[in-house]
């Protein structure tokens, strides 16, 4: 999929409850990035590598960064109050916006 410049989604939108079995008002928020453990099995192989002296043992990421970045999105149903949330899609700007009736 190609990534959107930027892009505006409604705060609530109708759509389908896995926990309800049905399609449900659902409220939208971003997720946010929390700070990664270090207890983690790939952080400490990280930590326990890279120690002591000697070269470090990754080569560098070639190129540069990517333009845009993955936003993941949590839906939680008004209903039953659960939350779920489906595959990241990208975007330079995203913004949640209440929409008038």
């Amino acid at each position: 999929m190609l990534g959107r410049l930027s892009m505006k989604m409604p705060q609530r939108i109708r759509g389908y409850c896995p926990f309800c079995n049905a399609h449900r008002e659902l409220e939208v928020e971003r997720v946010k990035n929390r700070p990664r453990s270090e207890l983690r099995a790939g952080q400490r192989r990280f930590r326990r590598v890279t120690a002591g002296y000697g070269g470090f043992p990754r080569p560098k990421p070639e190129g540069r960064e990517k333009p845009t970045k993955r936003i993941h999105l949590r839906f939680r149903c008004t209903v039953c109050k659960k939350a779920h949330q489906r595959p990241g899609i990208r975007a330079k700007k995203f913004e949640l916006v209440e929409v008038h009736k």
